[in-house]
């Protein structure tokens, strides 16, 4: 048995979650990746995936050989690299997985730049408000924001993201303006569900915080269908200022409550933890890093 080519293949149908797809991306039939990966389980002594008529998983010895082979692959294709001397810029294929709006506002912009710099990588994105797992999803970098709490990964800070309370100026001349946050209360307020506490919010002002229980006709796990619902004067939202800064610059939406600081969610990039991190990856970041600036509050 070929051992780093059976490696290859079960790492592949781990992140493409199909045999038959790992075949035809390897110019092979799905019967021999099973065979790859049937001889890789012997070889171990161990079963790494959970089979079923539909369906397989990682079992739990799986999920830790899959991020074993992972890392040895990577550093094996990092030293080929460097061992090319034409070779200089990274390359392979980086999966990436983000918030909808991120992807639609800050990284379709700049992403042709990237390409420009890294003309030997190519970017498989998925959007996505709900937080993917990154073995099982074969995600080399997730862009969240939120605090890091899984010890098995790395957080790299972006910038951080501070939240605002918007209106549209014919809601606030309906409804009136809040002053603090104790007047949300008496308000609609449109609840992004994907938050912990989805009905509280938290502002601060003068270094004392202030936590208030909302209520609302509308919820949503989407910040796109916030933004276009709040557009329609319907209630009080909260949004990043990068994704509202054009309608607060057209007037079509106003920031309440500005004597008060809305709560901060940091975005990060976020990977895998290991020996090793693929240079493909650290550029990513690194260019990130550069072109996302903090964004100011209004």
């Amino acid at each position: 048995m070929d051992q780093l080519s059976a490696m290859r293949a079960f790492v592949r149908v781990v992140q493409t979650g199909s045999f038959s797809a790992t075949g035809r991306e390897m110019n092979t039939s799905q019967t021999t990746i099973s065979k790859k990966v049937a001889a890789l389980e012997k070889k171990v002594g161990v079963k790494l995936l959970a089979r079923s008529s539909r369906d397989h998983a990682l079992t739990p010895a799986g999920t830790r050989y899959y991020q074993t082979c992972v890392d040895i692959l990577n550093e094996l294709d990092e030293a080929e690299s460097e061992a090319r001397s034409e070779v200089v810029l990274p390359k392979g294929t980086i999966r990436i997985s983000a918030p909808v709006a991120f992807g639609r506002i800050l990284l379709a912009p700049v992403i042709t730049e990237f390409f420009d710099l890294y003309p030997d990588i190519k970017v498989d994105l998925l959007l996505s408000d709900k937080h993917t797992d990154l073995i099982s999803e074969g995600i080399d970098v997730a862009i969240r924001a939120k605090q890091l709490e899984d010890s098995t990964l790395v957080a790299r800070h972006l910038f951080d993201n501070p939240m605002l309370a918007l209106a549209t100026p014919g809601y606030i001349e309906k409804y009136g303006e809040p002053k603090t946050p104790e007047d949300l209360k008496q308000h609609n307020c449109l609840v992004y569900s994907r938050m912990k506490d989805i009905n509280v919010w938290s502002f601060t002002k003068q270094d004392e915080e202030h936590a208030v229980a909302v209520s609302g006709n509308f919820q949503s796990d989407n910040g796109d269908v916030l933004l276009e619902v709040a557009l329609t004067g319907m209630g009080i939202v909260i949004l990043p200022i990068w994704m509202v800064k054009q309608y607060l610059n057209e007037g079509r939406l106003k920031q309440v409550m500005g004597d008060y600081t809305g709560q901060n969610l940091p975005f990060h990039a976020v990977y895998l933890q290991s020996r090793y991190t693929p240079l493909k990856v650290r550029c990513l970041i690194d260019f990130l890093k550069e072109k996302l600036p903090a964004p100011n509050r209004p």
